[in-house]
């Protein structure tokens, strides 16, 4: 009787089978495919009606899609850098676009894709499905670029939907070998609402992977330059729970040349000129003039860079460092120049009063004849010579005979009044050009003071700056 029923039913369902619009043969050909006829409906359509998804049926919507709610979903999330726009210093923000592949299993979709003209993936709408509620810690601003509208779901119920995203995100920056830095930046996925023991989340690729991805699909990058990804799963613990997190640490490379063209080399090459400002005489007035151009224009570079360095750093940067340093040294400089200067202008106004008080100039006719000292109109700046005694003094009395006494008197008197003469031409000269003397030593000690303090600072700022993390 069981065999005979059996065999009924199986005729039955047969005549049934007929009697529709599709019929799914059972019977596979070599290449394992389902033989098809013009009458067989092979479309997606009959596959989503064998799964009634349609929008009013909020079951596979409306909650997570797991037999039994122990059961975790494992969500693999797989980023590529797809470009570099922006990484503002000031504001420590970073704005890449990426493409998100984001994977799960959703255990209320199968169908047997040998029933179905070997169907084995469909696309379908967003809104049909549940779709795991991803949120990355670090974004600020909301994404604004189109979505993607569907989703990919296979026969044995895994999911996926890929999405390119242009991200506003937080990135603590550290600046302190700027241009010269390396940046690292987090991008934290994770969910909002589901603990890890309801979701999870994992990643398909390692870092290698991911890296070797990115540099083939990476479309911009502008002034930095892409390095590698780093893929850490972690778990968050925060309000007495624990949330399932998966990080993509991005680092790139500044590319310096634009830096070193626009403020590091026109910065050396007003140290240069301010160095070279040495070979200017310091009696006039071009040189000081000259530093003080140099020093302004050190001033509008140092605008610039305010423009460029965060508000807050944790160290002082490199490139302050060295725009403060060659702006102290011109400032310096300067300084150096303006008291050269004044000693300079003291040794000249000393000349002036020691002229205006030489006895040769302020005695009368008759005390200068007596004394000794001759003083024409065109050698008022020569030292006064010695005065001989009147010959005609010293035949006068040889001829009267006077004594001899006489005569020696007469002779040590002109000695006394050569050695006078020249004793007070010495003191004069010594202090006309005593506080001159004095500057032009304080110039070169100060130049070679100078100069070896520019080599060690500018040596031991490129060992800093080119040395590794």
């Amino acid at each position: 009787m069981i065999r005979v029923s059996l065999l009924c039913l199986l005729f039955l369902f047969g005549m049934a089978s007929s009697e529709s619009k599709c019929t799914y043969p059972t019977v596979l050909d070599d290449q394992n495919l389902t033989m098809t006829s013009p009458e067989i409906d092979c479309s997606y359509q009959k596959v989503l009606d064998h799964l009634n998804l349609k929008k009013d049926n909020k079951v596979f919507t409306s909650a997570r899609p797991v037999c039994k709610h122990t059961n975790p979903t494992k969500v693999e999330v797989d980023v590529y850098l797809y470009a570099i726009l922006s990484l503002i210093e000031k504001t420590q923000t970073f704005i890449p676009v990426i493409w998100l592949k984001m994977k799960w299993n959703n255990e209320w979709i199968s169908w047997n894709q040998t029933q179905f003209c070997n169907i084995s993936r469909i696309s379908v709408p967003k809104d049909l499905l549940w779709i795991p509620d991803l949120f990355i810690y670090e974004m600020t601003e909301k994404d604004n670029s189109p979505p993607s509208p569907y989703l990919n779901i296979e026969h044995d119920g895994n999911s996926s939907v890929e999405e390119v995203m242009r991200l506003v995100i937080t990135c603590k920056m550290d600046v302190y070998k700027f241009p010269f830095d390396t940046q690292e930046c987090n991008i934290t996925f994770g969910s909002a609402i589901h603990q890890s023991i309801e979701m999870t989340f994992s990643n398909s690729t390692n870092s290698s992977e991911a890296t070797n991805r990115t540099r083939k699909v990476m479309q911009q990058q502008g002034e930095w330059e892409f390095l590698k990804i780093e893929i850490n799963p972690e778990t968050k613990e925060d309000d007495s729970c624990t949330r399932s997190t998966i990080i993509y640490t991005i680092s790139m490379k500044r590319r310096p040349l634009l830096y070193i063209t626009n403020l590091m080399l026109p910065l050396l090459f007003f140290l240069l000129l301010d160095l070279a400002s040495f070979l200017i005489s310091d009696e006039k007035g071009e040189k000081l003039g000259f530093k003080v151009t140099v020093l302004l224009a050190v001033s509008v570079l140092l605008l610039i860079l305010k423009d460029i360095l965060p508000a807050t750093s944790n160290r002082t940067p490199l490139i302050a460092t060295y725009c403060i340093v060659t702006f102290a040294c011109l400032l310096l400089s300067l300084f150096e120049t303006i008291a050269v200067i004044h000693l300079i202008e003291k040794d000249f106004v000393h000349q002036e009063t020691g002229q205006d008080h030489n006895p040769c100039h302020t005695r009368d006719q008759n005390e200068k004849e007596s004394v000794g000292c001759v003083i024409t109109e065109t050698e008022r700046e020569a030292p006064c010579e010695p005065l001989a005694v009147q010959k005609e003094v010293i035949d006068e009395v040889r001829m009267q005979r006077h004594s001899h006494l006489l005569l020696l008197i007469l002779e040590n008197l002109r000695a006394m009044e050569r050695m006078l003469a020249l004793s007070t031409s010495s003191n004069s000269e010594r202090k006309a050009g005593y506080w001159t003397t004095l500057a032009r030593r304080i110039n070169i000690a100060f130049f070679t003071f100078y100069l070896i303090s520019v080599i060690l600072f500018l040596s031991l700022l490129c060992v800093e700056w080119l040395k590794p993390n």
